[in-house]
Protein backbone atom coordinates (compact mmCIF):
# COMPACT_ATOMS: atom_id res chain seq x y z
CA UNK A 1 0.00 0.00 0.00
CA UNK A 2 2.74 2.28 0.88
CA UNK A 3 4.30 1.85 -2.47
CA UNK A 4 1.30 2.47 -4.26
CA UNK A 5 0.54 5.83 -2.35
CA UNK A 6 4.15 6.37 -3.34
CA UNK A 7 3.41 5.97 -6.88
CA UNK A 8 0.24 7.86 -7.04
CA UNK A 9 1.91 10.94 -4.90
CA UNK A 10 4.65 10.86 -7.46
CA UNK A 11 2.40 11.33 -10.50
CA UNK A 12 2.66 14.81 -12.22
CA UNK A 13 -0.86 15.60 -12.42
CA UNK A 14 -0.98 15.18 -8.42
CA UNK A 15 1.68 17.19 -8.03
CA UNK A 16 0.61 19.41 -10.29
CA UNK A 17 -2.78 19.92 -8.62
CA UNK A 18 -0.69 20.39 -5.35
CA UNK A 19 0.59 23.38 -6.73
CA UNK A 20 -2.24 24.95 -8.44
CA UNK A 21 -4.08 24.35 -4.88
CA UNK A 22 -1.22 26.47 -3.20
CA UNK A 23 -1.34 29.18 -6.05
CA UNK A 24 -4.86 29.28 -5.75
CA UNK A 25 -4.61 29.89 -1.81
CA UNK A 26 -2.28 32.63 -2.40
CA UNK A 27 -4.29 34.38 -5.18
CA UNK A 28 -7.66 34.49 -2.79
CA UNK A 29 -5.85 36.02 -0.19
CA UNK A 30 -4.82 39.01 -2.84
CA UNK A 31 -8.09 39.22 -4.99
CA UNK A 32 -9.49 39.97 -1.27
CA UNK A 33 -7.33 42.72 -0.89
CA UNK A 34 -7.73 44.07 -4.29
CA UNK A 35 -11.26 43.72 -3.92
CA UNK A 36 -11.77 44.95 -0.19
CA UNK A 37 -8.68 47.59 -0.10
CA UNK A 38 -8.73 49.03 -4.17
CA UNK A 39 -11.97 48.16 -5.73
CA UNK A 40 -14.64 48.63 -2.86
CA UNK A 41 -13.49 52.01 -1.61
CA UNK A 42 -13.76 53.73 -4.95
CA UNK A 43 -17.45 52.01 -5.82
CA UNK A 44 -18.63 52.83 -1.88
CA UNK A 45 -17.32 56.47 -2.81
CA UNK A 46 -19.59 56.49 -6.20
CA UNK A 47 -22.83 55.26 -4.45
CA UNK A 48 -22.39 58.33 -1.77
CA UNK A 49 -20.04 56.49 1.26
CA UNK A 50 -21.68 53.39 0.78
CA UNK A 51 -19.35 50.38 2.50
CA UNK A 52 -21.18 46.98 1.38
CA UNK A 53 -19.54 45.36 4.07
CA UNK A 54 -21.93 47.06 6.62
CA UNK A 55 -25.15 45.92 4.92
CA UNK A 56 -27.07 43.85 6.91
CA UNK A 57 -30.26 43.08 7.63
CA UNK A 58 -30.14 42.34 12.13
CA UNK A 59 -32.65 39.69 12.84
CA UNK A 60 -32.75 40.07 17.01
CA UNK A 61 -34.72 43.29 16.77
CA UNK A 62 -32.24 45.44 18.63
CA UNK A 63 -30.49 48.51 16.80
CA UNK A 64 -26.43 48.38 16.13
CA UNK A 65 -24.37 51.30 14.41
CA UNK A 66 -23.04 48.51 12.30
CA UNK A 67 -22.31 44.75 11.50
CA UNK A 68 -19.19 44.56 13.79
CA UNK A 69 -21.50 45.58 17.24
CA UNK A 70 -23.85 43.29 16.12
CA UNK A 71 -21.57 40.60 15.37
CA UNK A 72 -19.84 41.43 19.01
CA UNK A 73 -23.47 41.57 20.53
CA UNK A 74 -23.95 37.75 19.18
CA UNK A 75 -27.41 39.27 17.37
CA UNK A 76 -28.49 37.23 14.77
CA UNK A 77 -27.54 39.24 11.11
CA UNK A 78 -28.21 38.66 7.21
CA UNK A 79 -25.07 40.05 5.98
CA UNK A 80 -26.40 40.45 1.94
CA UNK A 81 -23.27 43.15 2.05
CA UNK A 82 -20.37 40.46 2.92
CA UNK A 83 -22.12 38.40 0.27
CA UNK A 84 -21.83 41.50 -2.13
CA UNK A 85 -18.63 41.17 -1.39
CA UNK A 86 -17.74 37.19 -2.42
CA UNK A 87 -20.02 38.01 -5.48
CA UNK A 88 -17.38 40.98 -6.60
CA UNK A 89 -14.23 38.24 -5.55
CA UNK A 90 -15.68 35.61 -7.40
CA UNK A 91 -16.32 38.05 -10.78
CA UNK A 92 -12.38 39.09 -9.90
CA UNK A 93 -11.21 35.61 -9.52
CA UNK A 94 -13.20 34.05 -12.31
CA UNK A 95 -12.26 36.88 -15.29
CA UNK A 96 -8.52 36.62 -13.87
CA UNK A 97 -8.81 32.64 -14.31
CA UNK A 98 -10.16 32.97 -17.87
CA UNK A 99 -6.97 35.47 -19.25
CA UNK A 100 -4.68 32.87 -17.43
CA UNK A 101 -6.10 30.08 -19.83
CA UNK A 102 -6.58 31.86 -22.56
CA UNK A 103 -2.97 33.37 -22.75
CA UNK A 104 -1.70 29.79 -21.35
CA UNK A 105 -3.24 28.18 -24.69
CA UNK A 106 -2.20 30.87 -26.80
CA UNK A 107 1.30 29.28 -25.89
CA UNK A 108 0.72 25.96 -26.01
CA UNK A 109 2.07 24.25 -29.11
CA UNK A 110 -1.13 23.70 -31.34
CA UNK A 111 -1.18 19.98 -32.60
CA UNK A 112 0.21 19.25 -35.73
CA UNK A 113 -1.64 18.40 -38.59
CA UNK A 114 -2.09 14.82 -39.11
CA UNK A 115 -0.03 12.82 -40.89
CA UNK A 116 -1.18 10.55 -44.37
CA UNK A 117 -1.91 7.27 -43.93
CA UNK A 118 0.18 4.96 -43.76
CA UNK A 119 0.41 2.95 -46.74
CA UNK A 120 -1.87 -0.94 -46.32
CA UNK A 121 1.20 -3.92 -45.40
CA UNK A 122 2.86 -5.21 -48.47
CA UNK A 123 0.39 -8.38 -47.75
CA UNK A 124 -2.59 -6.72 -48.41
CA UNK A 125 -1.64 -5.12 -51.60
CA UNK A 126 -0.94 -8.27 -52.78
CA UNK A 127 -4.25 -9.58 -51.67
CA UNK A 128 -6.18 -6.93 -53.44
CA UNK A 129 -4.01 -7.24 -56.82
CA UNK A 130 -5.43 -11.29 -56.82
CA UNK A 131 -8.93 -10.39 -55.87
CA UNK A 132 -8.79 -7.93 -58.82
CA UNK A 133 -7.20 -10.28 -60.93
CA UNK A 134 -9.85 -12.75 -60.11
CA UNK A 135 -12.12 -10.44 -60.71
CA UNK A 136 -11.26 -9.78 -64.09
CA UNK A 137 -10.96 -13.36 -65.33
CA UNK A 138 -14.50 -14.06 -63.90
CA UNK A 139 -15.97 -11.06 -66.54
Amino acid sequence: MLQEFKSFIARGNVIDLAVGIIMGVAFTTIVNSLVNDIIMPPIGVLLGGVDFSNYYINLSGTEYPNLAAAKAAGAATINYGVFINAIINFLIVAFAIFLLVKQVNRFMKKPEAAAAPAAPPRSEVLLEEIRDTLRSQRG
